[in-house]
């Protein structure tokens, strides 16, 4: 049962991420909270039952090993993009989704159920509040969708540089192969920190105009605006 418990929040908290298209998706959340489940229950019941309850064990021994196994895995999903570094958001959620397990494994399941809601809070409600301290900053998210090859990144950052936008993050989706196109196509979204004089329709003609590129716009919370598609 507590396997299954595990198997469930593990995956709630897993399907958010896969929707963010996060490197750290469904099956890596999963599989992190059931095997951090079952090393509790292997540390807490199984040693007693191989000793024959004659030796004396501390429980926590074993499921202590946990947190540091999962720090070395969500360090994995840790990628840097220039002086930007993304990835930390998927990291904390796989680090606290094997405490979840653990606390399953214990037998301590509101705490569990209590700690897989806050993590949804944080993921999904407070991304909201997140994008008003960005607009606070004067910071501002633009996408572009192109043909995947070497030179569009680049392209795209000589158009940054000549217009003096900072760039402060970089998220490459994976690439994905569109027969209408007979190429792959991936989707760069950027969190950039516009000069006050400059227009951002402006940069977006020139973002959209370069090679490779397909179509490109702002986004204002979840809905983008001011699309240009060629």
């Amino acid at each position: 049962m507590r396997l299954f418990l595990a198997l469930a929040l593990g995956g709630i908290v897993g399907y958010e991420r896969e929707k963010q298209q996060r490197p750290a998706g469904f099956r890596t959340h999963v599989l992190v909270c059931v095997g951090s489940t079952l090393i509790m229950l292997v540390s807490a019941y199984g040693l007693a039952g191989a000793s024959g309850g004659t030796a004396v064990y501390d429980p926590a021994r074993i499921a202590a090993q946990v947190v540091t196994g999962v720090g070395f895995l969500g360090a994995g999903t840790i990628l840097r993009h220039g002086n930007t570094i993304i990835g930390l958001t998927t990291a904390a959620s796989i680090w606290i989704v094997s405490g979840i397990g653990l606390a399953v494994g214990i037998g301590f399941y509101g705490g569990a159920i209590m700690a897989t809601l806050m993590v949804l809070v944080s993921l999904i409600l407070l991304r909201g509040l997140e994008g008003s301290f960005t607009r606070m900053k004067n910071l501002r998210r633009l996408w572009v969708r192109g043909i995947d090859h070497p030179g569009l990144l680049g392209y795209i950052s000589a158009v940054f540089g000549e217009m003096c936008v900072q760039v402060s993050k970089v998220d490459i989706s994976e690439p994905e192969y569109m027969e209408v196109f007979k190429k792959e196509i991936i989707t760069i979204d950027f969190l950039l920190r516009l000069p006050q004089r400059l227009k951002s329709d402006d940069l977006l003609k020139k973002v959209a105009m370069q090679q490779g590129v397909l179509e490109a716009g702002w986004e204002v919370g979840e809905v983008a605006e001011n699309v240009i598609d060629r």
